[in-house]
């Protein structure tokens, strides 16, 4: 009762005008930021945080917007699949398997609207469980002490692997990297690290700064790299014909599928491309002879885009009730988090409980916002695909630098984020991932804040990480998730790119 009494009131915050007005301009400008190739969630959320601070939105507004554009880009990401056969992120890669069959048939239209609604059920099945698990997950959460979290923290490092896809090696390299860099400034005892005497780093490095240097900037590198690259030609929109009959019948796929794409996202580290591969190798499993799977099934284009829809709001629950983010872009969403003074943990939901139930309603509203949004604009969306890379760089740029600079109104912060930008863009020609760089730099601070006070309150006995069932627990399972990716990650991106995934 009390949970629902939080959301009726959270849907007080989101349907305020100004908050819907920006839930619904999130959910636009992130279904385009995800029909865009090579974008992807993540760097459409970083991208757009500087616009947040320049506009200079209440908390709440900032984050109903952010995530809106969040859930509009998992949105986005299959219109690129279809079309262009080119996944708009990586969990769309498994929309391309039946999506472009099916548009090179002449049922572009009716596999844009099919994914649409599969997408529209994927996510508000997870919203429901977000609804549900995490308060629960909260309460839980009160019983940890300081080895707890930060054993729990060292899971979040060691399920790093299930984000990224990475060579184990440089993942680990680039989680030490981020946490060096959360190490500059004056720590807690006023002892100088990392300064080199230099004014400005006395209060250490502003992750936002950080996030959109490595994200933005770099892809914006990269836009200049590529700019003479034009994107395959799209094949032809056909006009909708579709029955509520066809509709219905993937409904149980979507179900199935949002359902596993929520549990994958719960999991930190797991992400929506585990959900999208697990809710189409099951419904193949499911469906078996009967289906034409990689020849344009409508469900094969139902459950992947369930399912990793599913997991973008799973994903949100250990990143809200525990601070551990669940994905790439949730990681980039606590940043904003904590930017807005705003510490994701469990006492959260009472102590922050407009900000974090009004979130969890907009999610709620922007899936219908997005319904609505995508099937009769999906033409709008289509030609937007085709507007040369030449025009969106200057504007990107200026949204960076202008929201950058409105944070601190400081040159020194502009220079830095180019740097951030030129690393990250190394970093990404070196196959170096930027997300555990990004995870160090969040949960550095917190991470060494609970070690000291638990060598404190042990009297410097490295055995209280040990000292509770539920922190050999959570030890176990860091293991655990530190090798289960490097042994089945490989065999997961071979099924993930070959036509028909076995």
């Amino acid at each position: 009762m009390e949970t629902l009494n939080f959301l009726i009131a959270g849907f007080g915050v989101a349907l305020a005008p100004y908050n819907l007005m920006f839930a619904l301009i999130g959910a636009f400008l992130g279904t385009l930021i995800g029909a865009l190739p090579g974008l992807g969630p993540a760097n459409g959320v970083a991208i757009l945080i500087p616009l947040a601070f320049t506009l200079g939105l209440p908390p709440e507004t900032a984050l109903i917007m952010l995530t809106s554009v969040y859930a509009g880009a998992m949105y986005g990401g299959r219109i690129s699949s279809i079309l262009l056969n080119i996944p708009g992120d990586e969990p769309a890669m498994m929309t391309c398997l039946d999506g472009y069959p099916m548009a090179q048939k002449g049922k572009a239209a009716e596999a844009l609207a099919i994914s649409a609604v599969a997408s529209f059920v994927g996510s508000l099945l997870g919203t429901i469980g977000l609804i549900m698990l995490a308060p629960l997950l909260a309460k839980f959460a009160l019983t940890f002490g300081p080895a707890e979290y930060f054993a729990l923290f060292a899971l979040a490092f060691a399920t790093l692997g299930g984000i990224t896809g990475k060579n184990p090696v440089k993942t680990i390299m680039a989680a030490a990297i981020g946490l060096i860099i959360a190490t500059v400034g004056i720590d807690s005892t006023g002892t100088q690290r990392y300064t080199f005497g230099v004014l400005e780093l006395y209060e250490g490095i502003d992750f936002i700064i950080a996030i959109v240097g490595l994200f933005a900037i770099s892809e914006l590198l990269f836009f200049i790299e590529d700019h003479a690259k034009g994107l395959k030609q799209a094949v032809t929109v056909n006009k909708l014909q579709i029955s509520w009959r066809e509709i219905v019948a993937i409904l149980p796929t979507s179900l199935r599928g949002g359902a596993m794409g929520f549990v994958a996202g719960v999991l930190p580290g797991a992400g929506a491309s585990l959900g999208s591969f697990i809710s189409y190798t099951l419904e193949k499993k499911i469906v078996g002879a009967k289906g034409d799977f990689g020849e344009g099934d409508p469900r094969g284009v139902a459950a992947p885009e369930a399912g990793n829809n599913g997991a973008s709001s799973g994903a949100l629950v250990p990143m809200l009730t525990l601070g551990v983010p669940g994905s790439g872009t949730t990681a980039v969403l606590l940043a904003l988090l904590i930017s807005l003074n705003i510490t994701p943990r469990p006492l959260m939901f009472t102590q922050n409980a407009d900000v974090v139930w009004g979130v969890i309603a907009a999610l709620l509203v922007a899936n219908f916002l997005l319904l609505i949004l995508n099937i009769p604009l999906v033409g709008i969306f289509v030609k937007l695909l085709s507007v040369p890379q030449t025009y969106l760089l200057p504007i990107v740029t200026m949204v960076a630098f202008v929201g950058i600079y409105s944070i601190s109104n400081s040159a020194f912060d502009l220079y830095f984020m180019i740097a951030f930008g030129v690393a990250g863009y190394l970093f990404r020609k070196l196959d170096i991932p930027l997300v555990p760089v990004i995870l160090g730099l969040l949960l550095g601070p917190a991470m060494e804040q609970n070690l000291r006070h638990a060598l404190e309150l042990s009297d410097g006995s490295w055995a209280t990480l040990v000292g509770t069932p539920l922190a050999i627990g959570l030890w176990l399972f860091a293991a655990v998730g530190l090798l289960l990716p490097y042994v089945l990650g490989p065999l997961l991106r071979r099924r993930m790119r070959r036509p028909d995934p076995g």
